[in-house]
């Protein structure tokens, strides 16, 4: 019996340049004008303000996708969307082989992503980085790509289960 499991943030160096300078020009403005001599600003305001601004551009940093792949399926969890793994039982897979995807051009970036809003026929894709992934065709027709960092492994568990697969 083999376990694969991996555990993916948005921790990418670029994403993090990209929140801090994000912040940076709403929170100078805001500073400016708490500062002015007849601001109308309270320091609650200012306070909520600076508050509501940082937690919003570091949300995204508590972000997680868990993918697990055992003798009973396929789960995964993309926190804070699912707050408990989400499986997908091997009867109920059609296919699943690992390919790689082009992440903007046909999900519309990194996420959750997918569905009725963007490129509907691809299915629905969970991902945090990267250009890999497990994608799954189920027996309901549905498609559900789960991004990887771990390639090979991946493979090697899939190959495993195989035989599960209807």
């Amino acid at each position: 019996m083999k376990i694969f499991k991996e555990v993916q943030r948005f921790t990418q160096t670029w994403l993090v340049v990209l929140i801090i300078i994000s912040g940076i020009v709403p929170i100078a403005i805001i500073v400016k004008e708490y500062f002015e001599e007849n601001t109308t600003m309270s320091t609650n305001e200012f306070i909520l303000t600076l508050v509501g601004i940082t937690v919003s551009l570091t949300f995204i940093l508590f972000f997680k996708l868990k993918t697990r792949i055992d003798e009973k399926g396929i789960h995964y969890q993309f926190f804070p969307f699912h707050f408990s793994l989400k499986t997908i039982l091997w009867s109920e897979i059609k296919s699943a082989k690992v390919r790689t995807y082009d992440p903007i051009g046909e999900f519309g970036g990194w996420g959750l992503k997918g569905g009725a809003f963007w490129n509907s026929g691809k299915g629905k894709a969970i991902n945090v980085s990267g250009d890999i992934g497990i994608q799954l065709e189920l027996k309901n027709n549905k498609k559900l790509l789960i991004g990887t960092q771990k390639e090979s492994e991946v493979k090697r568990v899939l190959k495993t289960y195989k035989l599960k697969i209807n």
